[in-house]
């Protein structure tokens, strides 16, 4: 492919409807784009068995390039609803942040969509004894473990909890608290 045409088809995401992120994949393919859905693979149960199924790494997100001039075939392509971008500007993706996905995709490592939270902020804890409280991550401790401060009676208290029974919130958690 000559250079001025790779420079014309960037990475675009693009979002689609809920849970037809392999249909819109495999419609762009027909339609003679290049498309890249990254997926994972998660353990479900059933009342009769357990079996290991392949989810979005990013849900309601499809990559795809494509040369934004003519974008007519991406935004008409069953179950995409727009381009990501910002102020109305649909954002191009560089090069480099959709090969760090490739090569995560293509290790053959264990990966998994993880919330974003900063110590600092605002959580909910979700699962668990003490799902409900809401707190602030105040620490990190290693990967696999935060440390959350939790205010009862305008007391402090840390809780030391699994990071993946949290989620950010947002405002204060007195706040939160009060409006329990």
């Amino acid at each position: 492919m000559p250079d001025i045409l790779i420079q014309q088809h960037r990475w675009f995401a693009l979002t689609v409807k809920p849970r037809h992120e392999k249909a819109v994949s495999q419609s762009l393919r027909y339609r003679g784009l290049e498309d890249f859905l990254p997926l994972y693979s998660a353990r479900r149960r059933w009342s009769d068995r357990v079996k290991s199924v392949e989810f979005p790494l990013f849900p309601g997100y499809v990559f795809c390039r494509f040369d934004y001039e003519f974008r007519f075939p991406v935004l008409s392509t069953p179950g995409v609803t727009s381009i990501v971008g910002f102020a109305n500007v649909p954002t191009p993706i560089s090069e480099d942040e959709i090969a760090a996905v490739q090569t995560i995709v293509a290790s053959g490592l264990p990966a998994q969509p993880w919330p974003v939270v900063h110590v600092g902020q605002p959580i909910r804890i979700e699962c668990g004894s003490l799902a409900g409280l809401h707190g602030v991550l105040i620490r990190e401790k290693g990967s696999l473990r935060v440390v959350v401060s939790l205010e009862l009676l305008q007391r402090a208290v840390a809780v030391e909890i699994d990071r993946d029974s949290i989620r950010a919130t947002h405002g204060s958690p007195r706040a939160q608290i009060a409006s329990l």
